[in-house]
């Protein structure tokens, strides 16, 4: 039984720390390319890890001048470096004369607008993400865990991936450290306190180790070495700023027990600090009780108002020394003289943010908050979810976490991060797989029913840096051109985003669904091999594709660190033949910037791949049109063709094309179906793919629904070759053969005995007709409800001329019923063209 992961979007923290420091709308001076030693003033409109897309002022919402620049590597200078070093101020020269006062406008522009940071375009900070400003030996000060209005300066003594290990100051050994994620509302620059008259002080447990005078001067030394080396107010740049709240002392609620997360137990509003702060004490009614408390705020997670348990079947923990052995609330109320705290209080207490039983994600072990654990999802209920820790030698009970909480981490985080995961036990049993040819190398899965990078345990490289090996979101754009070797429908099903994640982690799982996405998995895969780069970083993945019960694997490339994602995605989409943005580390929200969706197939392909190949088929024994592998001529001996033929009530109709066929087709695994009537050679670059050529005359793998594939078949316009004689039909069908004689005579009988409805009268030549065209002919007929498909899969009239029985059965996963039915309708086109525009 394989397991899922918990999708990369539900960690909204760890998605917040992948992002750039840079943010859409900051100004800085960049070099002019077209005049040298000039500069001009731009505003960054987009991020993708260390590039920005940038737009000179003056150019108002034109984008078309917009380009790309790399922070490492381009001229970039906070707004005000001109000045400074003496430099020369100058528009673009097409925009030059839209000002007489460039001076007045720039003041117009910048001011109230924001600048970049001069630390993150000059000096070792330079391009790096907030997550890595923060280095060890930062300082930030930390927010006392029972007192709000307490802070004290802590030291950062690790970062991994934004999760903080904290040391006071004044502290040389490890026993006090605290963990927490950068984001966290506790943590906050040096001087904030002092700014908002907060008191100073270590915490209470830690004041007896050393005296009044010590801790004072341990503050001072603090300061003075934030002040020389301060940590950039971009870190706390996306704190959430704290809501009001509206506790009242004595107030009863139901919270997740902060001694023991494991249940969830009655606590009592004991203080309100201000409107911001409330403290809660668990309910302890014992004779020798000792109140614990924490203090909350509005958005505290795990705070839950009474009958929530009840309304979601989970067991409320009794208070200690409480008598009866059933718990009520209204009882409960009543004996203790109090009032429930109402809904409106809460945070939302519905929201899941995509976790669901049986993920796998990875998690702080409550008991010990230096340890990650793999954990999987045993409940969710309502924003908690019950998580069931993997691979600790004392096995704990299921334990209680909110789904905000920034304990809580991808899987693959800590692999990305270069921190130790703790171990999972080794798989006793190794679950077989089908292939179709021996593998020399297959490592076993670590755990059978976990995915194999829940288990990775890498050590970080010599040198690396947080963030250098991983990548922001992938995104999935689906309105794009999909390509004739990926399922259009497919690719709406998939996920709008991967990641973020380490970037083989990521790609991986993107290659992953767009080889499940494909009309024939082993081509795309074949395909995935051929994409390389000598410049790059690579790490060879193994991937698999399943075609017809049989399991296909290859060898791929994928890039390592993060500044070749977006060339590796775009090398991938150039390979497939699809839109450059298909899938890309950017997100198309509106409409695509190659115009991709107003282009129909053929014109796209001619338009995009143009200078690089041919749109028509190359003929026998002509190189491939992307991997430049020679296909050597293989001429076999012609068997008689196979031809399906259809039974309904007292007539038969064989709708049957052959086309000339596309890269795609030439090479595929047509499993079980007969290899002969081929006119090219077969290929063999991949081990593991067998490929079998049958006659597209009655082959299921033909994809119609790929317009780019259906043109490349011979124009029916072009008259037939008169060497081939016109094969005899056993029963009264229309077929179209690139090489079969035209008979109009024949034709015309055939029109009039085969249309029960009467005869079709088309008002145009169907292979003129768009897609809106095509949908609109199958909503005039009784197959209406399949019009939404031709829409989807983007036929025009040419392709809906090459449809078949078996590819519309396929492609459209229609039953034989209504495959039938809707072929029935297509024959009448076809008769109909043949009868007014063959000739």
């Amino acid at each position: 039984m394989g397991a899922s992961a918990a999708p990369h979007t539900s960690f909204r923290h760890v998605e917040i720390s992948l992002q750039s420091s840079f943010q859409p709308g900051m100004k800085l001076e960049v070099a002019n390319k077209s005049s040298p030693d000039t500069y001009w003033v731009a505003t960054i409109i987009t991020t993708c890890g260390q590039l920005l897309l940038l737009r000179f002022s003056g150019y108002g919402d034109d984008r078309k001048a917009d380009f790309w620049c790399d922070v490492m590597t381009a001229d970039l200078h906070p707004v005000g470096w001109c000045t400074q070093n003496n430099k020369v101020l100058m528009p673009p020269e097409a925009i030059k004369e839209k000002y007489s006062d460039w001076m007045e406008f720039l003041i117009q522009e910048l001011t109230g607008s924001r600048t970049a940071p001069a630390n993150l375009l000059e000096g070792p900070l330079r391009g790096k993400n907030t997550v890595d400003v923060i280095t060890e030996g930062s300082l930030m000060e930390l927010q006392d865990l029972h007192d709000p209005f307490l802070y004290w300066p802590a030291r950062v003594v690790q970062n991994v991936g934004g999760r903080l290990r904290l040391r006071p100051v004044g502290m040389d050994s490890d026993a006090h450290d605290t963990w927490l994620f950068y984001l966290d509302l506790r943590l906050r620059p040096i001087g904030w306190g002092q700014e908002n008259r907060f008191s100073m002080d270590p915490p209470a447990e830690l004041r007896v180790f050393k005296s009044g005078p010590e801790w004072r001067e341990a503050l001072d030394q603090a300061r003075a070495e934030a002040e020389k080396n301060p940590l950039p107010l971009e870190v706390f740049k996306d704190h959430a700023d704290l809501r009001k709240h509206s506790f009242r002392t004595g107030m009863k609620l139901e919270m997740v027990s902060p001694q023991e997360p494991f249940h969830i137990c009655p606590v009592s509003v004991t203080q309100v600090y201000n409107e911001h702060y409330f403290q809660v004490t668990v309910d302890d009614l014992g004779a020798e009780a000792t109140p614990y408390s924490v203090v909350c705020h509005a958005e505290s997670p795990s705070i839950l108002p009474t009958q929530w348990c009840l309304k979601n079947g989970v067991s409320l923990e009794r208070p200690k020394g409480y008598q009866s052995q059933d718990f009520d609330w209204a009882d409960y109320l009543k004996q203790s003289g109090t009032e429930a705290a109402p809904d409106a209080c809460f945070p939302n207490t519905s929201i899941s943010r995509g976790f669901s039983k049986c993920l796998w994600l990875e998690v702080v072990n409550p008991l010990k908050p230096s340890e990650i654990c793999v954990a999987s999802v045993r409940q969710v209920r309502g924003r908690l979810m019950w998580l069931t820790l993997q691979g600790l030698a004392k096995q704990l009970p299921d334990f209680v976490v909110d789904v905000e909480s920034m304990d809580i981490f991808p899987v693959g985080w800590c692999e990305a991060n270069g921190y130790q995961l703790t171990p999972l036990p080794a798989r006793q049993k190794q679950k077989k797989i089908a292939v179709v040819q021996p593998e020399k190398q297959v490592l076993p899965q670590p755990v059978e029913s976990i995915p194999h990078n829940l288990c990775a345990t890498v050590a970080p490289e010599p040198g690396s840096q947080n963030g250098k090996y991983c990548c922001s979101q992938i995104f999935v754009n689906r309105h794009c051109f999909s390509g004739p070797y990926l399922n259009k429908g497919r690719i709406t099903e998939l996920p709008q985003a991967v990641g973020p994640g380490k970037c083989t982690l990521v790609l991986k799982e993107v290659l992953s669904m767009l080889i499940n996405a494909a009309y024939k998995p082993g081509r795309v895969l074949r395909e995935l091999q051929l994409v390389e780069d000598p410049l790059w970083n690579f790490q060879e993945e193994t991937l698999k594709a399943k075609y017809k019960g049989k399991t296909y694997r290859s060898t791929i490339k994928i890039v390592r660190t993060s500044d070749q994602v977006w060339d590796f995605c775009r090398k991938v989409c150039l390979k497939l033949q699809c839109c450059p943005n298909l899938f890309s580390p950017t997100l198309v929200t509106d409409q695509c910037p190659e115009n991709c969706s107003v282009q129909t197939k053929t014109k796209y392909t001619a338009y995009y791949y143009g200078k690089k190949k041919k749109v028509t088929r190359p003929s026998t024994g002509e190189n491939s049109p992307d991997s430049g592998i020679s296909k050597p001529v293989q001429r076999k001996k012609k068997k008689k063709r196979k031809s399906i033929f259809v039974q309904k009530k007292r007539r038969s109709s064989a709708v049957s094309y052959t086309s000339v066929g596309s890269p795609q087709d030439s090479d595929e695994e047509d499993d079980g179906e007969d290899q002969s009537g081929s006119e090219e050679g077969t290929s063999s670059e991949l081990r593991e793919d067998h490929t079998d050529t049958s006659s597209v005359e009655a082959a299921v793998s033909s994809r119609p629904r790929r317009a780019v594939t259906l043109r490349r078949s011979t124009d029916p316009r072009v008259g037939a070759s008169p060497e081939r004689a016109h094969r005899k039909r056993t029963t009264r069908s229309l077929s179209y053969t690139e090489g079969s004689k035209y008979h109009p005579a024949k034709r015309q009988a055939k029109v009039e005995g085969c249309e029960e409805e009467g005869k079709l009268v088309l008002d145009s030549n169907p292979l003129q007709w768009t897609v809106a065209d095509v949908v609109r002919f199958i909503k005039s007929t009784d197959c209406a409800p399949l019009s939404k498909i031709f829409q989807e899969q983007d036929i025009d009239g040419q392709a809906l001329l090459l449809l078949t029985l078996p590819t519309v059965q396929e492609c459209m996963d229609l039953k034989l019923g209504p495959a039938i039915k809707l072929c029935h309708q297509i024959e009448r086109v076809k008769v109909a063209f043949y009868a007014q525009y063959a000739n």
